[in-house]
């Protein structure tokens, strides 16, 4: 056959195939003619094929030693293999792309060369790639050629086709080839999501602004302040992005020096529950990308896997073979938090550098959020600890009386305090706070509740008590003051001593109330503390309310203080109920008076004569 009949038989190829083609579109239900003629231009195109490599053949031994022959030869059959009308790719004997017409690269929708240096197995369907390497190694050692009908995917594509394998031994070459022509059978375009943003304008500019909606609602859901309390803010990101960006998520977190897998996403429309497992159940820390990831400080992506054993290995082997993936992205989490990894499967539309970018900030993002998370959880452990160490877990039983408490935290770490214990002849009491917030003033505040309670058991009046405690905060050199109030309860009678407090309410059973003395100076101020004292006999029905500064200097939304006042006109509305009534009634008026905001510490301790 001549040159210029091999140019006829391939226009009438091209010809043939695009009639082909019309007919599967105008009668899809009825494929098996349009299938079985195809098949027998398959067999043309191959013939086609084998003649012009003849054809090439020839010319080389008839012009041995004459190059520029040999050269213009290739050259036609460059254009012959450009110009065929079917998908054809040349293979090596591991199943690399060597060679790829125009034609392969529409159907894939790929760029130009694009697939070329890459591992043709990974088009092919996950079921059947072991299947297919066994067909290329055959073609290759018996030189038999061989149909194989499989499923392609790749760019968000998906075909079904069936392939014709033949082995080619290519001028220049040291090694035998197989040369695959792909029919297909089964279409599957891809949506309007998969489409590759470079393709129009328009598209640039959606996915622009999907990544930059992204982030916007990353940002919102990491901000949360129950993201900051509670231990959510990653697996809320990661069922994020599994929802629109990838079919699996992985994200795996740094403790004690070592990758540990923390979160693993898949499809939601696969039954793939034994696969979560396994991923779950695989090592990070033999996961060559992660190490990556965390030892260079940058994020990786792999717009087609190559390297199947890049996210490590399960009991099936590969955990991205498991995965069916076909496309991966991995970030780091912060600075050497962690690894975030995105897998696409075949069907969809593989990453690129922009969304590697987003991601980036996506991890970044991530990291900020666990470590405030982290840096808020220890601040609060911190703060329940100094609270539990200016707040009784629980109030004991009073021989004769009922006791009751409410203690509200302010907008901070504050410095109030209760208690209520035993004696060795009575129970005695306390209350106060030191003049300042954080961590420093509650730990003063702390120190001060305890010494006025192991004081307590060697002093019999709680004035010498006070007294002993001022002069241990005069010595410590804080820089802060403390009001306080302390008692001791025998029998009806309690002895109080008051340093610079709040006096205390007594609410007698026929609603009339009236105040003690309270006053003093605060300890702390000076080396000679300055008390005030009074005994009190509280009788049955009789109640005595204790409370802090920020009930007294509660404000409403007009700046007014809540005061005395108005604390004593609700303590009248209660003469003869319980303590938990009254401290309940205080609280609800003050709620209702400032709006329910808490600035400063409240505490009220209530103790009734029964």
């Amino acid at each position: 056959m001549t040159m210029p009949d091999l140019e006829h038989a391939l226009d009438a190829l091209a010809g043939r195939v695009s009639s082909l083609r019309e007919t599967r579109a105008a009668y899809p239900s009825d494929l098996a003619p349009t299938l079985d003629a195809a098949l027998a231009e398959l067999d043309t195109a191959v013939e086609l094929l084998a003649e012009a490599r003849e054809q090439l053949s020839r010319g080389s031994r008839r012009q041995s030693g004459k190059k520029d022959g040999s050269q213009r030869e290739l050259k036609l059959l460059r254009q012959v293999f450009r110009a065929f009308p079917v998908p054809v790719i040349v293979l090596d004997g591991g199943g690399m792309v060597r060679r790829i017409n125009p034609e392969t690269s529409r159907l894939l929708g790929s760029p130009d060369g694009y697939l070329v240096g890459r591992s043709f197995p990974l088009l092919v369907d996950v079921s059947r790639r072991a299947a297919f390497r066994s067909h290329l190694t055959a073609v290759l050692s018996t030189g038999q050629p061989a149909a194989f009908e499989t499923r392609l995917a790749h760019q968000g594509r998906a075909h079904l086709v069936q392939l014709a394998m033949a082995r080619l031994t290519m001028p220049g070459e040291p090694q035998q080839m197989v040369a695959v022509v792909a029919l297909p059978t089964e279409v599957q375009l891809p949506q309007p999501d998969g489409e590759r943003p470079e393709e129009t304008d328009g598209t640039a500019l959606l996915a622009a602004a999907r990544r930059q909606d992204l982030l916007s609602r990353m940002a919102a859901l990491l901000l949360d302040e129950e993201a900051l309390r509670q231990p959510v803010a990653l697996p809320r990101a990661c069922r994020l992005l599994a929802a629109e960006w990838a079919d699996w998520v992985v994200a795996d977190v740094v403790r004690e020096g070592l990758p540990r897998r923390s979160v693993v996403l898949g499809p939601k429309n696969l039954p793939v529950g034994e696969v979560i497992r396994q991923v779950e159940a695989s090592d990070p820390a033999g996961a060559q990308v992660v190490a990556q990831v965390l030892e260079r400080g940058s994020g990786v992506v792999f717009e087609m896997v190559d390297d199947e054993s890049l996210l490590g290995f399960c009991a099936d082997g590969p955990v991205l073979t498991a995965m069916g993936a076909g496309s991966l992205l991995s970030v780091p989490i912060g600075e050497g938090d962690g690894v975030l990894t995105l897998v696409r499967t075949h069907d969809r539309r593989p990453f690129a550098l922009a969304d590697l970018s987003v991601m980036q900030e996506v991890g970044l993002q991530l990291g900020m959020a666990i470590r405030a998370q982290h840096s808020f959880q220890s601040r609060s452990r911190a703060a329940d600890a100094l609270t539990a160490s200016v707040v009784p877990r629980s109030l004991p039983n009073v021989p004769g009386y009922e006791a009751a408490a409410v203690y509200h935290p302010g907008s901070s770490v504050g410095a109030e305090f209760y208690d209520v214990f035993p004696l060795p002849d009575g129970w005695g009491f306390a209350l106060g706070g030191a003049a300042g917030k954080g961590e420093e003033a509650a730990s003063v505040s702390a120190m001060v509740r305890g010494g006025l309670r192991v004081l307590s058991v060697w002093e019999r009046d709680p004035d010498s008590v006070v007294r002993k405690v001022n002069e241990a905060l005069v010595e410590q050199s804080t820089g802060l003051f403390v009001m306080a109030v302390a008692g001791f309860v025998k029998g009806r009678r309690i002895r109080v001593s008051s340093a610079g407090h709040h006096p205390a309410a007594l609410v007698q059973p026929d609603g009339s109330v009236r105040f003690t003395a309270g006053g003093g100076v605060p300890l702390g101020i000076a080396a000679e503390a300055e008390t005030s004292t009074e005994e009190i006999t509280l009788r049955v029905g009789e109640t005595m309310v204790l409370y802090s500064e920020g009930l007294i200097s509660s404000r409403n939304e007009t700046g007014e203080p809540y005061g005395e006042e108005r604390l004593a006109d609700v303590l009248t509305r209660c003469a003869g109920q319980s303590p938990s009534a009254v401290v309940k009634a205080i609280e609800d008026d003050r709620n209702a008076f400032s709006g329910g905001q808490v600035w400063d510490e409240i505490v009220v301790l209530a103790l009734r004569g029964v």
